[in-house]
Protein backbone atom coordinates (compact mmCIF):
# COMPACT_ATOMS: atom_id res chain seq x y z
CA UNK A 1 0.00 0.00 0.00
CA UNK A 2 0.85 3.28 -0.38
CA UNK A 3 -0.62 6.94 0.64
CA UNK A 4 0.24 10.91 0.48
CA UNK A 5 -0.70 13.04 3.11
CA UNK A 6 -3.73 15.73 2.44
CA UNK A 7 -1.15 18.32 3.53
CA UNK A 8 1.55 17.29 0.27
CA UNK A 9 4.40 17.08 2.90
CA UNK A 10 4.09 13.23 3.97
CA UNK A 11 3.92 9.88 2.03
CA UNK A 12 4.29 6.27 2.98
CA UNK A 13 4.84 3.33 1.46
CA UNK A 14 4.02 -0.83 2.65
CA UNK A 15 4.80 -3.92 0.74
CA UNK A 16 4.34 -7.19 2.23
CA UNK A 17 6.82 -10.02 0.33
CA UNK A 18 6.43 -13.82 0.60
CA UNK A 19 9.75 -14.45 -1.58
CA UNK A 20 11.20 -11.13 -1.13
CA UNK A 21 11.94 -9.72 -5.05
CA UNK A 22 14.30 -7.71 -3.78
CA UNK A 23 15.92 -9.07 -1.44
CA UNK A 24 20.03 -10.51 -2.27
CA UNK A 25 19.48 -13.07 0.10
CA UNK A 26 16.66 -14.62 -1.50
CA UNK A 27 18.24 -14.41 -4.76
CA UNK A 28 21.66 -16.06 -3.37
CA UNK A 29 19.42 -18.61 -1.93
CA UNK A 30 18.73 -19.74 -5.50
CA UNK A 31 14.66 -18.62 -4.37
CA UNK A 32 13.85 -22.42 -3.54
CA UNK A 33 11.89 -21.32 -0.37
CA UNK A 34 9.79 -18.23 -0.63
CA UNK A 35 8.69 -18.23 2.86
CA UNK A 36 12.39 -18.25 4.16
CA UNK A 37 11.91 -14.88 2.63
CA UNK A 38 9.64 -12.23 4.44
CA UNK A 39 9.13 -9.50 4.92
CA UNK A 40 7.29 -6.12 5.55
CA UNK A 41 9.30 -3.30 3.82
CA UNK A 42 8.37 0.34 5.53
CA UNK A 43 8.86 3.55 4.33
CA UNK A 44 8.05 6.77 4.99
CA UNK A 45 8.77 10.28 3.38
CA UNK A 46 9.24 13.72 4.25
CA UNK A 47 10.84 14.98 7.35
CA UNK A 48 11.72 12.13 9.54
CA UNK A 49 11.58 9.65 7.16
CA UNK A 50 13.11 6.18 7.35
CA UNK A 51 13.59 2.96 5.47
CA UNK A 52 12.77 -0.69 6.55
CA UNK A 53 13.27 -3.74 4.99
CA UNK A 54 14.49 -6.69 6.91
CA UNK A 55 14.60 -10.50 5.06
CA UNK A 56 13.20 -12.57 7.58
CA UNK A 57 13.15 -16.65 7.79
CA UNK A 58 10.11 -19.02 8.10
CA UNK A 59 9.96 -19.33 11.89
CA UNK A 60 8.58 -15.53 11.66
CA UNK A 61 5.59 -16.22 9.13
CA UNK A 62 1.99 -16.78 10.59
CA UNK A 63 -0.81 -16.23 8.57
CA UNK A 64 -4.63 -16.34 9.08
CA UNK A 65 -7.57 -15.82 6.39
CA UNK A 66 -7.30 -12.33 7.77
CA UNK A 67 -3.63 -11.99 9.05
CA UNK A 68 -0.08 -11.85 7.74
CA UNK A 69 2.35 -11.63 10.33
CA UNK A 70 6.17 -11.11 9.60
CA UNK A 71 8.17 -10.93 12.66
CA UNK A 72 7.07 -7.53 14.92
CA UNK A 73 4.84 -6.34 11.90
CA UNK A 74 1.44 -7.32 10.73
CA UNK A 75 -1.00 -6.54 8.15
CA UNK A 76 -4.92 -7.38 9.05
CA UNK A 77 -8.21 -7.35 7.90
CA UNK A 78 -10.58 -5.63 10.49
CA UNK A 79 -14.36 -5.54 8.96
CA UNK A 80 -14.02 -3.27 5.75
CA UNK A 81 -10.22 -1.63 7.27
CA UNK A 82 -6.62 -3.05 6.71
CA UNK A 83 -4.89 -2.24 9.87
CA UNK A 84 -0.75 -2.26 9.45
CA UNK A 85 0.60 -2.37 12.55
CA UNK A 86 4.26 -1.57 12.35
CA UNK A 87 7.19 -2.14 15.02
CA UNK A 88 10.92 -2.23 12.75
CA UNK A 89 14.50 -1.25 12.86
CA UNK A 90 14.88 1.44 9.64
CA UNK A 91 18.49 0.73 7.46
CA UNK A 92 21.61 2.33 7.73
CA UNK A 93 22.61 5.26 7.56
CA UNK A 94 19.61 6.09 9.68
CA UNK A 95 19.09 3.51 12.14
CA UNK A 96 16.18 3.90 14.10
CA UNK A 97 12.70 1.98 15.35
CA UNK A 98 9.26 2.95 13.34
CA UNK A 99 6.42 1.78 15.50
CA UNK A 100 2.96 2.87 14.70
CA UNK A 101 -0.36 2.12 13.00
CA UNK A 102 -1.87 2.73 9.56
CA UNK A 103 -5.18 1.82 9.08
CA UNK A 104 -5.98 2.01 5.16
CA UNK A 105 -10.30 2.13 4.59
CA UNK A 106 -11.13 1.51 0.73
CA UNK A 107 -13.98 3.35 -0.45
CA UNK A 108 -14.64 0.18 -2.54
CA UNK A 109 -12.53 -2.95 -3.78
CA UNK A 110 -12.37 -4.45 -6.86
CA UNK A 111 -12.31 -8.44 -8.77
CA UNK A 112 -9.84 -7.17 -11.30
CA UNK A 113 -7.34 -9.32 -11.85
CA UNK A 114 -4.72 -8.43 -14.84
CA UNK A 115 -1.97 -10.60 -16.27
CA UNK A 116 1.33 -9.15 -17.15
CA UNK A 117 2.52 -11.97 -18.84
CA UNK A 118 0.81 -14.21 -21.68
CA UNK A 119 1.20 -17.28 -19.63
CA UNK A 120 -0.22 -15.66 -16.57
CA UNK A 121 3.46 -15.92 -14.20
CA UNK A 122 2.46 -12.58 -12.65
CA UNK A 123 -0.54 -11.09 -12.08
CA UNK A 124 -1.49 -7.43 -10.79
CA UNK A 125 -4.31 -6.92 -8.72
CA UNK A 126 -5.63 -3.73 -7.27
CA UNK A 127 -7.71 -4.28 -4.64
CA UNK A 128 -8.57 -0.91 -3.40
CA UNK A 129 -7.05 1.80 -6.01
CA UNK A 130 -9.33 4.14 -3.82
CA UNK A 131 -8.91 4.77 -0.11
CA UNK A 132 -8.48 6.89 2.65
CA UNK A 133 -5.60 6.23 5.40
CA UNK A 134 -4.60 7.19 8.89
CA UNK A 135 -1.06 7.40 9.90
CA UNK A 136 -0.19 7.37 13.38
CA UNK A 137 3.72 6.67 13.89
CA UNK A 138 5.62 7.08 16.98
CA UNK A 139 7.28 10.61 15.59
CA UNK A 140 6.80 14.42 15.38
CA UNK A 141 4.79 15.45 12.31
CA UNK A 142 3.63 11.70 11.60
CA UNK A 143 0.08 11.39 12.85
CA UNK A 144 -1.47 12.52 9.55
CA UNK A 145 -4.46 11.56 7.16
CA UNK A 146 -4.46 11.42 3.10
CA UNK A 147 -5.26 9.51 -0.13
CA UNK A 148 -4.64 6.01 0.03
CA UNK A 149 -3.88 2.78 -2.34
CA UNK A 150 -3.75 -1.00 -1.82
CA UNK A 151 -2.70 -3.93 -4.48
CA UNK A 152 -0.72 -7.06 -4.99
CA UNK A 153 1.51 -8.23 -7.51
CA UNK A 154 2.01 -12.28 -7.48
CA UNK A 155 4.53 -14.47 -9.82
CA UNK A 156 6.35 -17.62 -10.53
CA UNK A 157 8.86 -16.26 -12.08
CA UNK A 158 11.43 -13.99 -11.25
CA UNK A 159 10.83 -10.16 -12.94
CA UNK A 160 14.11 -9.97 -13.81
CA UNK A 161 13.17 -13.86 -15.81
CA UNK A 162 10.32 -11.80 -17.94
CA UNK A 163 10.73 -7.92 -17.77
CA UNK A 164 13.77 -5.39 -18.48
CA UNK A 165 11.29 -1.88 -18.20
CA UNK A 166 8.10 -1.06 -16.23
CA UNK A 167 6.33 1.94 -15.12
CA UNK A 168 3.19 2.13 -13.20
CA UNK A 169 1.38 5.12 -11.70
CA UNK A 170 -1.88 5.55 -9.60
CA UNK A 171 -3.69 9.01 -9.74
CA UNK A 172 -6.88 9.73 -7.77
CA UNK A 173 -9.50 11.61 -9.78
CA UNK A 174 -12.63 13.05 -8.93
CA UNK A 175 -14.64 10.34 -9.61
CA UNK A 176 -12.44 7.72 -8.59
CA UNK A 177 -9.08 6.80 -9.34
CA UNK A 178 -7.23 5.74 -12.62
CA UNK A 179 -3.96 3.54 -12.90
CA UNK A 180 -1.40 2.34 -16.04
CA UNK A 181 1.08 -0.07 -16.38
CA UNK A 182 3.27 -0.07 -19.15
CA UNK A 183 6.30 -2.71 -19.43
CA UNK A 184 8.21 -3.89 -21.89
CA UNK A 185 9.38 -7.42 -21.66
CA UNK A 186 11.99 -9.75 -22.37
CA UNK A 187 10.70 -10.87 -25.71
CA UNK A 188 10.33 -7.28 -27.03
CA UNK A 189 6.61 -7.10 -26.33
CA UNK A 190 5.09 -4.48 -24.34
CA UNK A 191 2.33 -4.23 -22.29
CA UNK A 192 -0.02 -1.09 -22.39
CA UNK A 193 -3.00 -1.16 -20.15
CA UNK A 194 -5.12 1.41 -17.98
CA UNK A 195 -7.66 1.28 -15.67
CA UNK A 196 -10.52 3.57 -14.02
CA UNK A 197 -12.36 3.13 -10.97
CA UNK A 198 -15.22 4.62 -9.98
CA UNK A 199 -16.19 5.06 -6.27
CA UNK A 200 -17.99 1.49 -6.28
CA UNK A 201 -14.80 0.17 -7.30
CA UNK A 202 -15.86 -0.68 -10.63
CA UNK A 203 -13.21 -0.79 -13.17
CA UNK A 204 -13.13 0.07 -16.81
CA UNK A 205 -10.35 -0.50 -19.60
CA UNK A 206 -9.84 2.96 -20.79
CA UNK A 207 -8.11 4.74 -24.13
CA UNK A 208 -4.59 5.45 -23.21
CA UNK A 209 -3.64 8.73 -23.30
CA UNK A 210 0.01 9.32 -25.06
CA UNK A 211 3.20 8.54 -22.83
CA UNK A 212 4.13 11.60 -21.11
CA UNK A 213 8.75 11.61 -19.82
CA UNK A 214 9.45 12.80 -16.76
CA UNK A 215 12.70 13.79 -15.61
CA UNK A 216 15.27 10.67 -14.88
CA UNK A 217 15.55 10.27 -11.09
CA UNK A 218 18.88 11.11 -8.83
CA UNK A 219 20.19 7.65 -10.34
CA UNK A 220 19.10 8.44 -14.02
CA UNK A 221 16.51 5.99 -13.67
CA UNK A 222 14.32 6.43 -17.03
CA UNK A 223 10.87 7.65 -16.18
CA UNK A 224 8.06 8.40 -17.96
CA UNK A 225 3.63 7.72 -17.34
CA UNK A 226 0.83 9.06 -19.07
CA UNK A 227 -1.46 11.90 -19.51
CA UNK A 228 -3.34 14.61 -21.69
CA UNK A 229 -2.02 15.68 -25.07
CA UNK A 230 0.41 18.55 -24.47
CA UNK A 231 0.47 18.52 -20.84
CA UNK A 232 3.14 18.04 -18.99
CA UNK A 233 4.03 15.23 -15.94
CA UNK A 234 6.44 16.25 -13.24
CA UNK A 235 8.11 15.14 -9.62
CA UNK A 236 6.43 16.42 -7.21
CA UNK A 237 8.07 14.78 -4.52
CA UNK A 238 10.98 12.81 -4.67
CA UNK A 239 10.30 9.29 -2.51
CA UNK A 240 12.62 6.05 -2.94
CA UNK A 241 15.70 6.39 -5.32
CA UNK A 242 18.02 3.49 -5.82
CA UNK A 243 20.00 2.60 -9.00
CA UNK A 244 16.87 0.35 -10.49
CA UNK A 245 14.29 1.42 -9.05
CA UNK A 246 12.22 5.34 -8.84
CA UNK A 247 9.24 5.94 -6.27
CA UNK A 248 8.07 9.27 -6.44
CA UNK A 249 4.92 11.69 -6.19
CA UNK A 250 3.99 12.72 -9.73
CA UNK A 251 1.58 15.43 -10.83
CA UNK A 252 0.11 15.01 -14.33
CA UNK A 253 -3.10 15.63 -16.43
CA UNK A 254 -5.92 13.41 -17.00
CA UNK A 255 -8.98 14.69 -18.87
CA UNK A 256 -8.24 18.01 -18.14
CA UNK A 257 -7.88 17.18 -14.16
CA UNK A 258 -4.95 18.18 -13.20
CA UNK A 259 -3.79 15.06 -9.83
CA UNK A 260 -1.07 13.79 -8.24
CA UNK A 261 -0.64 10.43 -7.62
CA UNK A 262 2.66 7.98 -6.88
CA UNK A 263 4.57 6.48 -9.71
CA UNK A 264 7.68 4.01 -9.79
CA UNK A 265 9.93 2.77 -12.61
CA UNK A 266 11.61 -0.13 -12.47
CA UNK A 267 15.01 -0.82 -14.58
CA UNK A 268 15.27 -4.57 -14.78
CA UNK A 269 18.16 -4.91 -16.89
CA UNK A 270 20.10 -3.01 -13.97
CA UNK A 271 18.92 -5.15 -11.19
CA UNK A 272 19.68 -7.80 -13.07
CA UNK A 273 23.87 -6.69 -12.80
CA UNK A 274 25.73 -8.96 -9.79
CA UNK A 275 26.81 -5.26 -8.45
CA UNK A 276 23.47 -4.82 -7.19
CA UNK A 277 22.84 -7.15 -4.84
CA UNK A 278 25.87 -6.30 -2.43
CA UNK A 279 24.96 -2.46 -2.40
CA UNK A 280 21.25 -4.03 -1.38
CA UNK A 281 22.65 -6.28 1.07
CA UNK A 282 23.44 -3.24 3.29
CA UNK A 283 19.83 -1.90 3.11
CA UNK A 284 18.36 -5.15 3.67
CA UNK A 285 19.72 -7.66 6.01
CA UNK A 286 19.03 -11.01 6.70
CA UNK A 287 17.40 -11.90 10.34
CA UNK A 288 16.45 -15.81 9.68
CA UNK A 289 15.87 -16.57 13.64
CA UNK A 290 12.28 -15.09 15.25
CA UNK A 291 10.16 -16.27 18.07
CA UNK A 292 6.70 -15.45 18.43
CA UNK A 293 6.07 -14.20 22.36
Amino acid sequence: MDGLSDCGTRAVSVIGFIGSVFSPWYRWSGRKNPQNHVCINVATYGKGGRFTMTDRGTSALRQTASRFEVGPSMMRWENDTLIIDIDEISSPPLISRIKGQIRVIPSALTNVELALTDDSSHIWRPFAPRSRIEVDIDRPGWQWSGEGYFDANFGTRALEEDFSYWTWGRYPTGDGATCFYDATRLDGSELAAGFHFDETGQATSIPLPPKAPIRRSLWAVKRETRGDAGAKARQVQNMLDAPFYSRSAVETTLNGERTTGVHEALDLTRFRSPLIKPMLAVRVPRRSKWTFS
